[in-house]
């Protein structure tokens, strides 16, 4: 018998905190994103994260806890060979990632596939290495309009994205370039976890802006999922965000694309006044994108805080019989070196209504005990070859 008739599980991209026994090897010494960020922009107002136990979780310099906490925490290690949104988002729902995605960030793409790319594009391709999103838009963005062309460029993550002005280069364009772009980037060597339309308005530098209309063009997964599982046992799966496009909608049963993060908990809030049975899942993108990439840990701070404000607002809308876990997918550390996400433990914020108990859970060492959790707690079993043990007995 069912626990929790909802579940809500909310993403706050990139919310890292502290360096895993193995951040090293991945480039990353001492990163800790939410408690670097607390000492760079000072003491946050978070009520509702501290009441869920955020800062009994990982205390933060100048900032106490409350001294009682509703809900369960703990620190979740990732297992996947990894530290992005592909990975962390598939290994909560029960996938092992052991091999990352290809990544360009040092040298650009091959050649040879952008001669591939400007073929079947019609388009000649500039651009062509790692950069901020606004940064080459104010570089290339001009050129781009005058001369016909398409910005191409990557990251630290595993990605390539394309830009167009949506006054010159169409969205159904721009979204045609990436599903090609997509089908050439499936060879082994060249194999991106995602493909990015970055769709931008305006006429010269300083005036460019991205629009809401980006789409990423993910990998499939390559095995079922919790997602798969619920749905197949005739549960509602609503997911917020860029969940649809992680998961390339298996498992999804109805998608909202949200214009920010903002956005994305107001839509949340919104589900939670519905009659929905199963998971409402929700990822929160502006974190990373708009303030851990840039390396902005007071845009950060002010996020977090605008994210409790709605996060108190769900509170309100949850009924005896929901259950609410906050996560994060990886770290971003907004005060370290380069735009990279970082390597990090995650939390874990578990709370319902009804739970008579309260207090610290032990460490995991993997995100797949959400996916294995939503899971039992409806009685379905897992899919033939996930990981991960579910904490349902321990959430009381």
């Amino acid at each position: 018998m069912e626990r929790y008739r909802r579940v809500f599980v909310v993403v706050l991209d990139s919310l890292g905190i502290g360096a895993m026994p193995d951040s090293e090897s991945f480039g990353d010494h001492g990163v800790d994103t939410f408690g670097h960020i607390v000492e760079a922009a000072g003491p946050l107002h978070i009520p509702n994260l501290n009441r869920l136990g955020m800062l009994k979780l990982h205390p933060a310099a100048g900032m106490e806890s409350e001294l009682e906490t509703k809900g369960h925490y703990m620190r979740m290690a990732e297992a996947s060979c990894g530290k992005d949104t592909m990975t962390g988002h598939w290994e909560m729902m029960g996938l092992l990632v052991e091999k990352p995605f290809q990544t360009f960030t040092d040298t650009g793409f091959p050649p040879e596939l952008i001669a591939e790319l400007e073929r079947r594009c019609g388009k000649k391709v500039i651009g062509n290495k790692s950069a901020s999103g606004t940064a080459i838009l104010d570089e290339l963005g001009e050129q781009e309009i005058r001369d016909g062309s398409m910005i191409v460029y990557t990251s630290a993550d595993s990605v390539l994205q394309i830009c167009g002005n949506e006054e010159t280069f169409d969205l159904q364009n721009l979204y045609r370039c990436c599903e090609i772009a997509r089908e050439i980037t499936m060879k082994d060597e060249w194999k991106v976890g995602r493909v990015i339309a970055r769709p931008y308005v305006g006429k010269k530098k300083g005036e460019f802006v991205r629009t809401s209309n980006r789409h990423d063009y993910a990998l499939k997964p390559f095995g079922p999922t919790a997602l798969n599982a619920l749905k197949d046992a005739g549960l509602d799966v609503i997911s917020v965000g860029k969940i649809n496009d992680i998961f390339v909608g298996e498992g999804i049963t109805q998608s909202n694309r949200s214009k920010s993060s903002v956005h994305g908990m107001e839509q949340t809030v919104e589900i939670a006044k519905t009659d929905f049975h199963g998971l409402c899942f929700t990822n929160l993108v502006d974190f990373d994108a708009q303030w851990g990439h840039r390396r902005d840990p007071k845009g950060y701070a002010q996020e977090i805080e605008k994210f409790d404000v709605g996060l108190g607002n769900l509170l309100r809308e949850l009924h005896e019989d929901d259950l609410l876990i906050l996560t994060a997918d990886h770290g971003n550390d907004p005060t370290y070196t380069g735009t990279d996400h970082t390597r990090e433990y995650v939390p874990f914020l578990a709370y319902s209504p009804s739970m008579k108990q309260s207090g610290p859970l032990p460490q995991t060492d993997t995100f797949a005990v959400i996916g294995a959790t939503i899971a039992d707690n409806f009685g379905i079993p897992m899919p033939e070859g996930t990981i991960g043990t579910s904490v349902l007995e321990k959430l009381s």
